[in-house]
């Protein structure tokens, strides 16, 4: 007898997994394509820690109040830019860019330096970025799909733009995750 596939538990497991929070984290989220997963990485942080979404616009601040709502978790939500962020320096163990709604692959190549140039000021020394992109799908989808599932590499962003130990963690269930380390001193 076949068993059908089983749709897991968590849906966002994958997306929490790769960003390694940990309980008492002070994770840092930039822009909200889904609120599920904002509302996920802030139940992993718990009380102890610190959950704070910036959004580009109001449409992006009800998801990300929807999700923790129906989470059942504390998110700060904050409306901003991100080249100009309404954060305090050094204050984050994390920050994760949620590149899946287009936020960096979309801007401008001065957009894209001062966000992260300001992702920088953020992080505390040897804090940590994560940059989750959309990957592009491969096989017969690849051919009869959209342009918007294109495959984007943030790996130059952000070696271009001040941080260090750049890597590629994962490109699983058509996202890639890309992670970069704020330098514990100044160059």
């Amino acid at each position: 007898m076949l068993i059908p596939l089983k749709r897991r538990d968590n849906p966002h497991a994958l997306f929490v997994g790769m960003l390694d929070v940990r309980l008492g984290d002070r994770v840092a989220q930039i822009g909200c394509a889904h609120g599920g997963r904002l509302a996920s990485v802030a139940g992993k942080v718990g009380l102890s820690g610190r959950a704070v979404a910036v959004v580009p616009d109001e449409a992006s601040a009800e998801r990300a109040r929807k999700g923790a709502q129906q989470a059942g978790v504390l998110v700060e939500i904050e409306t901003g830019t991100p080249t100009s962020l309404p954060l305090e320096d050094a204050g984050f163990d994390l920050a994760v860019i949620d590149d899946t709604g287009g936020l960096l692959s979309t801007a401008t190549p001065e957009t894209r330096a001062a966000t992260l140039k300001e992702i920088l000021r953020i992080l505390r020394p040897g804090g940590r970025v994560m940059v989750v992109a959309t990957a592009g799908r491969g096989g017969l989808a690849a051919l009869f799909g959209s342009q918007q599932t294109r495959s984007v590499d943030p790996e130059p962003w952000l070696e271009s733009d001040g941080f260090r130990g750049v890597r590629r963690l994962a490109e699983r269930d058509h996202l890639i995750f890309v992670e970069g380390l704020k330098p514990r001193t100044a160059p």
